[in-house]
């Protein structure tokens, strides 16, 4: 049984709360296990948690979910490029797979909102990779 470790962003939890939904019915559904289920306040902030879940023994992966918003500014981008690069560096640190199951940039909340899924995909990703890598 896969044992996994599962990050949630809090911001646009209308969104966040779906998606986790979905990453714990995919979790049965592939008979995997989230061991611990650690909620952040943004997707930025989800590479330190994904970090010391990726350190532990009993967490064969991470999967990371989030929802990033398009506003005014670049704001949404400069927030996914840096949670993806450093998600990507906590894979390889940790020899882990951590997956990316972060919606945006540059999506509408009622696009968000049409990718709840991306909880499932993080969930399932996490567990090919574990597969894969065995």
């Amino acid at each position: 049984m896969t044992s996994l470790g599962l990050v949630v962003a809090q911001f646009n939890s209308a969104v966040t709360d779906e998606m986790r939904i979905a990453a714990e019915d995919a979790a049965a559904e592939r008979d995997a296990e989230i061991n611990e289920i650690l909620e952040v306040p943004g997707s930025y902030d989800a590479p330190l948690a994904a970090d010391r879940l990726a350190r532990r023994d009993d967490i064969d992966a991470v999967a990371v979910i989030g929802a990033i918003v398009t506003g005014d500014t670049d704001h949404d981008t400069v927030i996914a490029d840096a949670a993806a690069q450093k998600l990507t560096d906590v894979s390889l640190d940790r020899d882990k797979p951590v997956t990316f199951g972060v919606s945006g940039p540059g999506m509408s909340g009622a696009e968000a909102r049409e990718r709840e899924d991306k909880g499932a995909e993080a969930v399932n990703a996490a567990v090919d990779m574990v597969e894969v890598l065995a």
